[in-house]
């Protein structure tokens, strides 16, 4: 299976959406321009960024967007769709434009992580897609990044297919999880389709299907003797599984099989402990080399509680809260009305307004500029502009707090450097975008946590990362509020 030969989707939309594109229809409005962004409002997990995911499947999505004939004949047979309208669906076309800002980035919110620039009635279309798609891998990409990051350098394998929501969430949830940086997944279709790296040993079935533990140990070790992974707990870990694994990898030395990855997995009891004790067994049989493995219901908590009582553990496979998102069941991403075009082909900005702070949006088409430390690299703040703004480096920079506005930075002039985030993907309902690869994308998440302070990295209580509206934004915003909020 090719990762381009997953079915149309099209019709995976709310039925709202298509309401409204036939009363856009029939009162003259197919053709009007709009914009609209799509954002989140809270970080995910009580954490400080998201890592942002999902743009090439909404890609693909985009590219393959039209209705095919089984789609016109459903949507008639619901008796609520005029056959004029209908008719228009069999042309229909994505041929706006889309910035996004690309997967791996680290991101806050309400900035756009995607602006959607075209028909009211493509707009509209799109609208549950591409937020299922950035919301589901962004969730995952960014408990991914948690959870490697309690590691500490050690390995994290994906291992959660079989806790997954559905099959296409085991997929793309483990193709999120490896941006976010584990080293593989043991999912092969993700594997398969993006070039992640397939990782596994076996299970404890496999112990069991043999007269002895050590057979079973035996056998492994004979049909894949360069990653012999040995499950040590399927009856008692120190007495019988370690030894017996320990007595494998001798009679493997004494063949002069040199593996090439090699070592034992914990998948049950207390891991600092068993682990500890395994070490010791290993080292002193001339081990030394061996990896210690464990799964059991990791988590970004779990291992680094571990981690701090010592654990002798060096590759973690996480699954069933890693691939569920567990602790924060969806991002919230939300997607907004930014801009209209009127009669006379001006872009006339939208707000919509709410008792609710959080949920009072930025109006107009807009930018995403991030602000580094020149001398040191590290993201300072973000500073969401209005598209047509232009910024000079050489001169000084004051962003403060759009709310409570005595919060305020200023950069001099040269000690920072701008770099704009939302990048061209369509331009006429052409991809003008060429999708990095998987290990790409996984590197670009890796550089992009490494310019976050330690402190906003924190798994709890982290630094929050200033994100400010430009002056004449927040000037625009603020003229809006007064307008529409008599």
């Amino acid at each position: 299976m090719d990762k381009n030969e997953l079915i149309n989707l099209t019709i995976m939309t709310d039925l709202y959406e298509l309401t409204m594109m036939q009363g856009y229809y029939k009162y003259g409005k197919a053709d009007q321009k709009v914009v609209f962004d799509l954002f989140y409002r809270v970080n995910p997990f009580g954490g400080a960024f998201a890592i942002a995911a999902g743009l090439e499947q909404a890609v693909e999505y985009i590219k393959d967007l039209r209705f095919s004939e089984s789609d016109i004949e459903y949507l008639r047979s619901l008796g609520i769709f005029e056959d004029d309208f209908l008719e228009y669906l069999k042309d229909f076309r994505f041929t706006g434009d889309i910035d996004a800002i690309p997967e791996g980035t680290v991101v806050f919110p309400m900035e756009p992580l995607m602006r959607i620039s075209a028909s009211i009635m493509e707009a509209q279309l799109i609208e549950p897609a591409l937020l299922t798609m950035i919301n589901h891998q962004t969730l995952i990409a960014t408990k991914a990044a948690r959870v490697v990051h309690s590691a500490k350098g050690d390995a994290v394998m994906e291992f959660g297919l079989r806790r997954a929501q559905g099959p296409q969430a085991g997929t793309l949830g483990a193709r999120a999880a490896v941006i976010g940086g584990c080293i593989g997944t043991s999912n092969v279709l993700t594997a398969k389709m993006f070039g992640a790296a397939p990782k596994g040993t076996h299970s404890h079935s496999w112990v069991m299907s043999f007269d002895s533990q050590i057979e079973a140990f035996r056998a492994y070790a004979k049909l894949f003797p360069d990653m012999c992974i040995l499950l040590v707990d399927t009856y008692d870990t120190l007495r019988s599984g370690v030894p017996d694994a320990i007595q494998v990898f001798k009679e493997m030395r004494e063949a002069g099989i040199h593996s090439k990855l090699y070592g034992i997995r914990l998948d049950s009891g207390d891991l600092a402990y068993l682990s500890i004790e395994a070490r010791k067994m290993l080292d002193e049989a001339g081990f030394t080399d061996a990896i210690i493995s464990a799964s059991s219901d990791l988590d970004e908590f779990v291992i680094r509680d571990l981690k701090n009582q010592g654990a002798q553990i060096s590759l973690w496979g996480v699954g069933t809260r890693l691939i569920t998102a567990d602790g924060n069941p969806s991002l919230g991403g939300v997607y907004k009305l930014a801009a209209e075009e009127d009669e006379n082909g001006n872009m006339i900005p939208k707000i919509k307004l709410s008792n609710n702070l959080e949920k009072i949006t930025n109006p107009g088409v807009k930018q995403v500029l991030r602000i580094y430390d020149k001398e040191t690299g590290y993201l300072r703040g973000d500073l969401i502009t209005l598209d047509d703004e232009e910024f000079d480096e050489a001169h000084e920079l004051t962003i403060f707090h759009p709310i409570n506005t005595w919060k305020h930075m200023t950069f001099a002039g040269g000690s920072y450097t701008l770099r704009k985030l939302l990048v061209p993907v369509f331009r006429g309902g052409k991809c003008v975008y060429t999708c990095p690869t998987l290990a790409e994308i996984r590197d670009i998440c890796a550089k992009e946590q490494e310019t976050l302070y330690p402190e906003t990295r924190r798994t709890m209580n982290p630094q929050e990362v200033p994100v400010d509206l430009s002056v004449k934004l927040w000037t625009l915003k603020n003229e809006m509020l007064h307008q529409y909020g008599k």
